[in-house]
């Protein structure tokens, strides 16, 4: 069952509507004349009042909202807030020293400029690169990060350089040496970093991925046969505005210009009683750190979410491409930079897939078995990042858990180099004349904890050997080992990293509820072991501009507005102070027990190209749990039908003489009356999604 969005009055946490984004521009610009649209979102209701109106929806309704984000001529940026009950600017603030997020619109015109900038035109020709040939000159535009020489107050971006000899080709296999740098207010290249020793643009063939290239070199496999996914009798969710219901499952779907899917209200159905697991989701930023010390490399880590958007750069996804089966869609709504409204169509998709077995147990006396095979519900939208792709899938499981998972592929961001070059371990030659940099992708997931009610206090869990001596009275041959479980009581106490060897965890814990059998408190279990550590130095300009990376939990006390570790303005911030999360924990002393906490963690990897990552790399898949612990009475899908069911007694009354294991399962009657694989979970193929 599904109910367009636009049939119902907004929840309070939908989105901007069209018509909403379109009403504050006009709003703005009849006030303050023309201008430049870098945000236009919804200003999220203040969580006492939203949480009212869920526990009430008789309560009054929170208004909406709309949070924006303007340049004036002259580059002044102010932040504003309009009231679109009301149809009045609230908030007008000229902001000093802060450069807003950087729009696609802004992007996509350095590229133009440089291909006309003479001096990019003399570069190019220094590198071998004829006049005539500047439309085969490429560049990826990011923000300059920071770079002292020309601070803040200007709106920067560099220019990474690339040629393509066909406009087919992948244009990351031939790096030009020198970087321009642009100036969003005047539209200009100011400056040129160039290198003190030049490396020629290379004359390799190019390898290409793109199907005429693949069939040039040998064609593509033919032994692969269709995998086929039906679902005959329609989805099991239902979809009511941006609400979702699956299973005992029930959250609403926002989605964001920065941080893309937003995930709010998370409830589970347990045998009736619905409990609350989590106020918001999302994954909140993330930092890619390069690993060259050469000027001007240090200026490269990204922030994607902070300095362009997961939203603004989110794709439109194919049916049969990007997902597959019996899909349902949503749009997004943005703002263009003129102050038009722009949709992306299909930007998050909504699935489900088979899982594998969920349960199974067979026992070896009789063979009487049972098995489950279990479910997901998928909620995924996929964003490139000028040369990466990144799969954002929140996946839904039977069992209560909830697995952020993230896939990593695309294209590994290139810089050219000499024939016989030493890459001094700062990067791998991937190609000839190709250097791929050592990179890491640290990712920080905000989790805004509900677990059985707003008070929640958080536990870290190291499974460690017992301190008792072997041949103790305590541990007299040395196998006891346990879970230390640590309370965090303040902030400070928080800030934790991962360790391996103790296979270190952290539990969200109501300790005002236990469970009544193993007397712990009821808790969700964050489950994370890919966990890379900052590796740029202490003092590092990524180590003073990405504070929430310095360790993988941080704890804070829930304030309203505090939604992005590294700060509401990211580009070209220094570091000093550092913004954002390393502000909100303050001097470590505020308390953090029993009260409405979020907990913050940055997982991720650190990547060391390898050829086997070009010309276009194959997904690489980043993946943690939220899993309830102590949270249900038992197993609780012990409800879900089961594929195959023998009993024991069952077996002893029909397996007589039948000594054949699958002859003996073919013969046994089933207590649910069906056969293996007939619960819907048999992988099936659909035409086309739902809509």
């Amino acid at each position: 069952m599904v109910a367009a969005s636009s049939d119902l009055v907004p929840h309070p946490l939908d989105p901007l509507s069209q018509a909403e984004i379109q009403s504050a521009i006009d709003l703005v610009k009849k006030a303050h004349g023309e201008l430049f649209f870098n945000v236009v979102s919804l200003h999220e209701p203040r969580k006492a009042e939203m949480t009212k109106w869920l526990e009430d929806p008789s309560a009054p309704r929170p208004t909406r909202i709309a949070d924006v984000v303007v340049i004036a001529p002259g580059g002044k940026v102010y932040d504003a807030l309009v009231d679109l009950a009301s149809n009045t600017i609230t908030k007008w603030e000229l902001l000093d020293g802060l450069q807003p997020i950087i729009t696609m619109e802004e992007l996509t015109a350095v590229e133009h400029v440089c291909r006309k900038d003479p001096k990019v035109i003399e570069q190019c020709e220094i590198s071998g690169i004829a006049k005539e040939d500047m439309h085969k000159v490429y560049c990826d535009p990011w923000t300059i990060g920071f770079d002292e020489r020309h601070g803040n107050k200007v709106r920067l971006q560099q220019a990474l350089m690339y040629y393509r000899p066909n406009v087919d080709d992948c244009q990351y296999q031939y790096p030009l040496d020198f970087c321009p740098i642009y100036d969003g207010e005047k539209k200009e290249i100011i400056y040129i970093d160039i290198p003190k020793v030049r490396r020629p643009l290379s004359k390799a063939e190019p390898v290409n991925y793109h199907p005429a290239a693949v069939e040039k070199v040998g064609g593509y496999r033919n032994n692969l046969k269709p995998i086929n996914i039906t679902q005959p009798e329609g989805v099991s969710f239902s979809v009511t505005g941006r609400e979702v219901e699956w299973q005992n499952w029930k959250f609403h779907i926002g989605f964001n210009y920065r941080e893309g899917i937003v995930l709010n209200n998370i409830t589970y159905n347990d045998k009736g009683n619905v409990r609350p697991i989590f106020y918001r989701l999302s994954l909140a930023e993330m930092v890619v750190p390069y690993g060259n010390p050469e000027h001007p490399h240090q200026r490269k880590h990204a922030f994607d979410l902070g300095e362009y958007g997961a939203g603004y750069m989110t794709n439109s996804l194919a049916l049969g491409c990007d997902c597959k089966g019996s899909i349902h869609y949503l749009d997004a709504e943005f703002p263009t930079r003129a102050g038009g409204v722009r949709t992306i169509k299909n930007a998050i998709c909504i699935h489900e897939e088979d899982a594998g077995i969920l349960f199974k147990h067979t026992d070896f006396r009789d063979e009487s078995v049972i098995v489950t095979r279990a479910r997901k519900l998928i909620v995924q939208q996929i964003f490139t990042a000028a040369n990466y792709e990144y799969a954002i899938q929140w996946i839904f499981h039977q069992d209560g858990t909830i697995q952020p998972e993230i896939k990593l592929t695309g294209i590994l961001n290139t810089y050219s180099m000499d024939p016989d070059e030493d890459t001094k371990g700062w990067g791998t030659q991937v190609y000839p004349g190709v250097n791929a940099h050592n990179h890491q992708h640290l990712f920080c997931l905000r989790i805004d904890a509900n677990v059985d009610g707003p008070n929640n206090t958080v536990f870290m869990a190291d499974a460690v050997p017992s301190e008792a001596p072997v041949g103790s009275p305590e541990n007299y041959y040395g196998n006891a080992f346990f879970a230390k479980r640590t309370k965090f009581s303040t902030v400070g106490e928080s800030a934790t990293d991962y360790d391996g060897a103790t296979s270190r965890t952290w539990d969200i814990c109501n300790t005002n509820k236990l469970h009544p059998y193993s007397k712990k408190p009821t808790s969700y279990k964050l489950v994370s072991r890919e966990v890379a550590k900052l590796l740029p130095k202490e003092g590092s300009l990524v180590w003073k501009r990405a504070g929430f990376a310095r360790h993988t939990v941080h704890v804070t006390k829930y304030r309203d507005d505090e939604l992005w570790p590294a700060g509401r303005h990211v580009p070209q911030t220094s570091g000093e102070p550092s913004l954002g999360l390393p502000e909100w924990m303050g001097d470590g002393t505020e308390s953090i027990d029993n009260t409405d906490v979020v907990l913050w963690h940055t997982f991720g990897v650190t990547h060391i190209p390898a050829p086997e990552d070009f010309p276009v790399m194959p997904v690489e898949p980043i993946t943690l749990l939220l899993r309830p612990r102590n949270f249900f009475s038992n197993n609780p899908v012990m409800d879900v039908p089961p594929s195959f069911c023998s009993t024991p007694s069952q077996v002893a009354a029909n397996g007589a003489g039948v000594t054949d294991a699958t002859d003996k399962l073919s013969k046994l009657a089933f207590t649910n009356g069906n056969g293996c694989c007939t619960n819907g979970t048999n992988g099936t193929h659909a035409t086309n999604g739902t809509s």
